[in-house]
């Protein structure tokens, strides 16, 4: 099938199985849902998490590349930032060449607390590539690459 037959396909004629946007929903819904008790326990939601995840080893993000990196909506990451600021895990910083920009940072606190989940994280993505070869799993990471240039619309 090439992308031309594929556009004018049904959804009842590829099935859900074979949808590619709602089998990375799925897998999606279960990582997320497998990490809750263990970000419950340390305080955080997923947009607490994902911004901590992310300033673990992006330096100094700008709030509006920050909410990029993360996939959560400007206002839903503010609200996640105060809180996290709050509890001591992220401090922010006016841009040095913009005052009215405002660039994020992780505390020591905040990588202690990320630290702590990722064990938790590594081994949820270890169960997706359960029994999945070496040479597949980095094909299929480059295959999402490749998918994410393809739709996004920011150059990070």
């Amino acid at each position: 099938m090439n992308d031309e037959t594929a556009i004018h396909l049904r959804l009842g004629e590829i099935g859900l199985g074979n949808y590619a946007p709602y089998l990375m929903n799925r897998i999606m819904g279960r990582y997320n849902a497998a990490l809750r008790a263990e970000m419950a326990e340390l305080g955080l939601t997923t947009p607490k998490m994902r911004a901590l995840a992310v300033l673990s080893v992006v330096e100094g993000p700008l709030i509006r590349e920050l909410s990029v990196y993360t996939v959560v909506e400007a206002s839903t990451l503010s609200r996640a930032l105060d809180q996290l600021r709050a509890d001591g895990l992220v401090r922010r910083e006016v841009d040095a060449s913009d005052s009215r920009a405002v660039r994020v940072f992780i505390s020591d606190a905040g990588r202690a607390t990320f630290e702590t989940l990722w064990p938790h994280m590594a081994a949820g993505q270890a169960r997706m590539f359960r029994g999945i070869p070496e040479a597949e799993r980095q094909a299929f990471v480059g295959t999402l690459q490749k998918m994410l240039a393809n739709i996004r619309r920011h150059d990070i």
